[in-house]
C-alpha cells in the first residue's frame, strides 16, 4: 500500500516502472492487456465490480485508505498497479507503421491524453511523446486517454531531434504542422506511411525539429481562430491521414 501511494509521483513511477489506473474503465483496460500486477479496492468496490475483478488480486482497503491512492476528487474505489509496457521507439519503428502521432514537448497532460485517444481511434500505430514532455502515466493523462493507453503502443524520448531522424530514416514522410506551413493540408499526399509532428499551441514546433520534416503543413481554417489547440490539429490531421489509407486500402 504504501509503495502504491509513491505512483502518485513522477519519479516513484519511474524508479518502479509501475503506474496507477484508477476506476472500472482504466483497471478493466489494465486487466485486459495484463499490465495489473495488484488492485486495491473497498468492500463496497470490490461486491460492486465482482465481475470486472474476477480472478485478479484483490487487497481489500479502507475508505480512508483508498482515498490516500486516488487522485480524483470522488474516488470510488478501485485502484490497480500495473507494469509500464515495455515498448520503445525501435520496437515501434520495427514494426513497419504506416501512421505515427509525436507530439513534441507536450506539458499538459489533458492535452497528451486526449491525442493518445484520437491516435487510437484513427488507427494510429503508436504515439511518440517526444522531447520534454508529460509524464503519459500521470492520472489526468489516463483519464484523458479513456483508456486508449492500453490499445496503442505509448513511447517517451527526450531527444526529439533523434526521434525524427530516426522516423525518417525508417522511411516514413515526417510531416511538420505549422501556421506558416508551405502545404495545405488539403494538398498533402497521406497515402503513404507519415508520421505527424504537433507542437504545444504557445510556442509551436522547435525550429531544428521543423528543418528535419519532410514539409511543413497549415490546416487551412475559415473562421477567426489564429491557431488550434494541439490536441484538435491532431485530430485533424490524423483523421485526414486515416482517410487517405483507407482509399488506398480499398483500391
Amino acid at each position: 500500500m504504501a509503495a502504491a501511494v509513491k505512483l502518485h509521483r513522477h519519479v516513484g513511477r519511474r524508479r518502479a516502472a509501475r503506474f496507477l489506473a484508477e476506476g472500472p474503465n482504466l483497471v478493466e483496460a489494465a486487466l485486459r492487456r495484463g499490465l495489473v500486477s495488484e488492485v486495491f479496492a473497498t468492500e463496497s468496490a470490490a461486491d460492486r465490480f465482482a465481475g470486472l475483478l474476477a480472478g485478479a488480486p484483490v487487497h481489500l482497503v479502507t475508505e480512508r485508505a483508498a482515498k490516500a491512492l486516488s487522485d480524483t476528487v470522488s474516488p470510488v474505489g478501485l485502484v490497480a498497479v500495473c507494469a509500464v509496457p515495455e515498448t520503445g521507439l525501435d520496437d515501434v519503428l520495427a514494426a513497419q507503421p504506416t501512421l505515427l502521432a509525436v507530439p513534441v514537448g507536450i506539458a499538459e497532460p489533458g492535452n497528451a491524453g486526449t491525442i493518445i485517444r484520437v491516435a487510437d481511434a484513427m488507427g494510429a500505430d503508436a504515439v511518440v511523446l517526444a522531447g520534454t514532455s508529460v509524464d503519459p502515466y500521470n492520472g489526468k493523462c489516463l483519464r484523458a486517454s479513456a483508456g486508449s493507453i492500453f490499445s496503442i503502443p505509448v513511447v517517451s524520448d527526450p531527444d526529439a531531434v533523434s526521434v525524427v531522424g530516426r522516423v525518417r530514416d525508417a522511411g516514413l514522410q515526417v510531416l511538420a504542422t505549422v501556421l506558416d506551413g508551405e502545404l495545405s493540408l488539403e494538398d498533402a499526399e497521406l497515402a503513404g506511411p507519415t508520421a505527424w509532428l504537433f507542437g504545444p499551441e504557445a510556442h509551436g514546433l522547435p525550429p531544428e525539429v521543423v528543418a528535419l520534416a519532410s514539409a511543413g503543413v497549415r490546416i487551412p481554417m475559415a473562421g477567426g481562430a489564429e491557431s488550434l489547440n494541439i490536441a484538435a490539429a491532431a485530430a485533424i490531421c490524423l483523421y485526414q491521414s486515416a482517410r487517405a489509407l483507407a482509399r488506398r486500402d480499398h483500391r
